[in-house]
């Protein structure tokens, strides 16, 4: 080999695994976008299931979502398509995944001392975010292995009992695979990943309200929208996949303090306008509040 062959295969052994690198961070939005597709497409197939061989009729179970996530709503006169039930049904999931499993860390089999864990991890990453983030590592480290049925049972039950009665308490699964434990497993690798670029923050789930306006930094669209493109004012009429932000702490303040949280979207919700499903909206009623409060719009 003459000395101009081996300075370029030198120089080629020392680029090739450049091509290969990837940051912590692009491999993290790698593995939460197949994350979130695999699980997006669970809980579609279930909603199509439920749908194609409904325990009760469209109408009975489009009420039951309605009145589990709008609080003071009348549901008597509600009428739905086949089409605005199975958005229902996977905003219903959506919501019960985003409130349920990510943004209350699951570290044991109880809901009241996951309840007390959250606010524990909240209380520590408000005085400081790094120690909350080793925290948060170590705790879930000892974490219980997976969401058990009973778990799923309780934490469905609590956000959504009305739809639960209509499906006479059967899980929601697809092809043998139970959704939140599914889900639990995307919450863990959330919650739970030691990259570097997410030393001082962490994740929280967000589900755009039915009948709320589309901001587009914070939703997805995944039927055109033919209201907007018109320039007409169109609304959410479900939302089929949560969105994700960071939270970071604020700005240091003059005091020694901090200013109140960033939340960052990290992953638009993805989301089904009224026009689109079809049919008639959900109705709105003046002093009706969803039935989980979102801080700051999430």
């Amino acid at each position: 080999m003459n000395q101009q062959q081996y300075q370029y295969q030198q120089q080629h052994q020392q680029q090739e695994p450049q091509d290969d690198v990837v940051s912590g961070a692009q491999y993290r939005y790698a593995l939460t976008n197949f994350a979130t597709s695999q699980l997006d497409k669970l809980i579609n197939r279930w909603a199509a299931e439920i749908v194609r061989q409904p325990p009760t009729s469209h109408e009975a179970l489009a009420r039951a979502v309605l009145s589990d996530i709008i609080v003071g709503l009348d549901v008597s006169q509600i009428t739905a398509t086949s089409m605005q039930t199975q958005c229902y049904l996977r905003h219903a999931i959506a919501e019960t995944i985003s409130e349920g499993v990510i943004n209350c860390l699951i570290i044991t089999n109880s809901s009241d001392a996951n309840v007390q864990l959250t606010r524990i991890h909240e209380h520590i990453f408000a005085r400081d975010p790094t120690v909350a983030s080793v925290w948060r590592r170590q705790t879930f480290t000892a974490a219980v292995d997976k969401c058990t049925p009973e778990m799923s049972l309780s934490i469905l039950y609590e956000q959504i009992p009305e739809l639960m009665k209509h499906v006479s308490g059967a899980l929601p699964s697809s092809g043998g695979t139970s959704i939140l434990e599914q889900a639990y497993t995307f919450s863990r690798m959330l919650h739970s990943s030691s990259s570097s670029s997410s030393g001082d923050a962490f994740y929280r789930a967000f589900v755009p309200e039915i009948g709320s306006t589309l901001y587009p930094l914070q939703i997805e669209l995944v039927k055109r929208c033919l209201k907007s493109e018109r320039g007409e004012l169109d609304r959410v009429g479900a939302t089929i996949f949560p969105g994700l932000v960071k939270v970071t702490r604020g700005a240091p303040l003059p005091n020694g303090g901090y200013g109140e949280n960033v939340q960052t979207v990290v992953r638009r919700a993805q989301v089904i306008c009224e026009c689109a499903m079809g049919g008639a909206p959900a109705p709105h009623p003046p002093n009706g509040i969803p039935a989980s409060q979102h801080a700051g719009g999430y």
